[in-house]
């Protein structure tokens, strides 16, 4: 379930456990009013995801590049290492942040 959080001028989008095939759509729809306020910085808050298929990558690509479009800020925080190495394959790590859990 995804969770929209206003905090100190930012915007927090906190992930379910998934974004697949079966549910990208619906992430894409939940975090459309944070994108359509004009959020300057996004911040996606990942503690919680376990598994991102190809249509999450596609969500997470169309996110960021809205948010540039408006000249804001956004990344990716408390990425599991397996989704981290995925982001890193494709390429995402290059031209967004992409920060690591601690556990």
């Amino acid at each position: 379930m995804t969770q929209i959080i206003k905090e100190d001028g930012k915007t927090i989008i906190k992930t379910g456990a998934r974004i697949d095939t079966m549910n990208a759509t619906q992430f894409e729809q939940d975090i459309q009013p944070a994108l359509a306020d004009g959020g300057v910085e996004i911040v996606m808050d990942c503690s919680d995801l376990t598994y991102m298929a190809s249509s999450g990558l596609r969500v997470i690509q169309k996110t960021m590049r809205t948010v540039m479009q408006h000249k804001g800020e956004f990344k990716m925080i408390n990425v599991n290492p397996e989704i981290y190495k995925v982001l890193a394959m494709t390429g995402f790590t290059k031209f967004m942040k992409v920060e690591k859990k601690n556990d």
